[in-house]
Formats: structure tokens, C-alpha cells, sequence
């Protein structure tokens, strides 16, 4: 009874692991180190968003078009987006959900994030607790972190 206690423990401990190893290689989870840059500047408007979850393509464009970013100017000193562009380009999305470079570089517009949200209405989004699509943090509990886990998801009314 105890050897099988173990093993299942073992079993277990394992499984738990290749998961979370499987979701950093697939470059969901926020790395270990995000330049205080990065959190500054991105995260001023909109949550900092795990840099795998776009390939380094798109980052560069977003990067070179601040001044024009989604509508708004957020452009920044040369140095800064230097800084945050070489570890968007080190960190970035280079698995198959995002070899393709989604249509303006959107996240939300990228086909694994059409799939994942197929089922969501489009009157969610627009809920005031929600806003838009971008928001991931209204929904995702641990976006911040980098866990877009589905057990984790609390959509708000």
C-alpha cells in the first residue's frame, strides 16, 4: 500500500513537472527575469505580456511603430526600447502556435488565440469589467505570471 503511495506520488510529481516544463518551452509562462524596463513602460497601459506569445517579427514591428502604438503614442528613449527590444527578440514565440505572425501583430488576432476563445461571445468582450480581448488579466487570474491555464479563468459578469 505504501510502495503504491510512492509511486503514485512520483507519478504525479512527474506529470506536474512535464507540464509546467512543456508550458515554458511553449513560452506561455512570463519568464524568470523581465527587465523593470519592460513592466515600467508596458505594463503602464496594458498587462505585460509574456513575450512567447508572439514571434520576434512581430515584436520588432511593434517596437519600431511606438509612436504609433494601437492608437496611441507610446513611444520611449532609444535606449529603453533598445533594452526591451533585445529581450522581446531573446524571449519571443518560437514554437508552432506562433510561427505565423498574426495580422497587425495582434495577439488576439493570432489563430491560437481564436481557437482558444472560440467559444467566448463577442458581447464578453465588451462587458465594462472586461473591455476587450487584450485584457487577459480580467479573465486570466494568473496572467500576470504568465498562466493562461483554463482552470484558472473567472470571467467576470
Amino acid at each position: 500500500m505504501m510502495k503504491s503511495m510512492c509511486i503514485k506520488s512520483v507519478v504525479l510529481f512527474c506529470a506536474g513537472w512535464s507540464g509546467f516544463v512543456s508550458a515554458w518551452a511553449d513560452g506561455r509562462l512570463m519568464p524568470a527575469q523581465v527587465p523593470a524596463v519592460y513592466k515600467q513602460e508596458c505594463a503602464a497601459c496594458h498587462m505585460a505580456y509574456p513575450p512567447g506569445l508572439l514571434p520576434a517579427a512581430s515584436w520588432r514591428r511593434i517596437l519600431h511603430g511606438l509612436d504609433r502604438h494601437y492608437g496611441s503614442d507610446a513611444a520611449m528613449e532609444p535606449a529603453q526600447v533598445q533594452q526591451i527590444g533585445a529581450w522581446l527578440q531573446a524571449n519571443a514565440g518560437t514554437y508552432k502556435r506562433v510561427r505565423e505572425e498574426p495580422a497587425d501583430d495582434r495577439i488576439t488576432r493570432s489563430a491560437w488565440f481564436v481557437r482558444k476563445h472560440r467559444e467566448v461571445e463577442s458581447s464578453v468582450w465588451k462587458r465594462a469589467s472586461i473591455k476587450s480581448a487584450a485584457q487577459c488579466s480580467a479573465c486570466h487570474t494568473q496572467a500576470d505570471a504568465g498562466n493562461f491555464d483554463e482552470h484558472q479563468v473567472r470571467i467576470p459578469r
